[in-house]
């Protein structure tokens, strides 16, 4: 059970520090910047997860395998054939990068819950929805905002909302299923979401306030 969440977590590692190094390299960062936002999309959720379950020291530090993954992709993602790779306008690249998102996305935010199971006796579903949201988001949020980007979570398309779709499913059906089954379903649950919400322009609705005092 724990090398299928080991698993699980690395291809997620691999998504996100792909996600979070494209982002330092769009925003001018040198390689030292490439590294950390990687690093910080990867594991950044799962960090502030650890410290709200007083979970010490935090994941990362114990096992910091996922870490130095994270690290070592973020400098690759830096080599220039790989740049122009992510960065030319081709649409199956942007589909690539899309999906490898989403996976990372449907991953952490169930590995959260799975942690919650495993450190709480008797969760609710309240405990196991929000920490497996900022397990799967968190790292993103602490990305935009290390590179002053507005977070993609409040603006883009039906992300946090697959990622909560998919911990509420998964908190709900774990006691009745296989953890593995149940895993690969909200995984797939979530991936699904996102790539309907991206190919329709799926978004939730937003305010139309305007100040006229200006």
């Amino acid at each position: 059970m724990n090398s299928v969440f080991f698993i699980f977590e690395i291809i997620g590692v691999i998504a996100f520090a792909l996600s979070g190094a494209t982002v330092a390299i769009k925003s001018k960062m040198d390689i030292f910047g490439v590294a950390t936002l990687g690093l910080t999309t990867a594991v950044g959720g799962g960090v502030i997860r650890d410290l709200l379950l007083g979970v010490s020291p935090p994941s990362m530090l114990s096992n910091p395998l996922p870490a130095l993954l994270a690290i070592f992709v973020s400098i690759i993602t830096f080599l220039p054939f790989l740049q122009r790779l992510i960065f030319e306008k081709n649409k199956l690249t942007a589909h690539l990068i899309l999906f490898a998102d989403s996976i990372g996305l449907g991953v952490f935010t169930i590995i959260g819950v799975n942690t919650v199971f495993t450190s709480v006796e008797s969760p609710n579903i309240f405990i196991c929805a929000i920490l497996g949201v900022i397990t799967g988001v968190g790292g993103g949020v602490l990305r935009d905002v290390m590179s002053k980007n507005k977070p993609y979570i409040f603006v883009k398309h039906f992300y946090a909302s697959a990622s909560l779709i998919g911990a509420i499913v998964y908190s709900l059906i774990h006691p009745y299923f296989n953890p593995i089954i149940s895993s690969l379903i909200c995984i797939v649950l979530i991936i699904i979401l996102r790539m309907l919400a991206a190919r329709y322009h799926w978004k939730l609705p937003k305010a139309n306030y305007t100040n006229h005092n200006g």
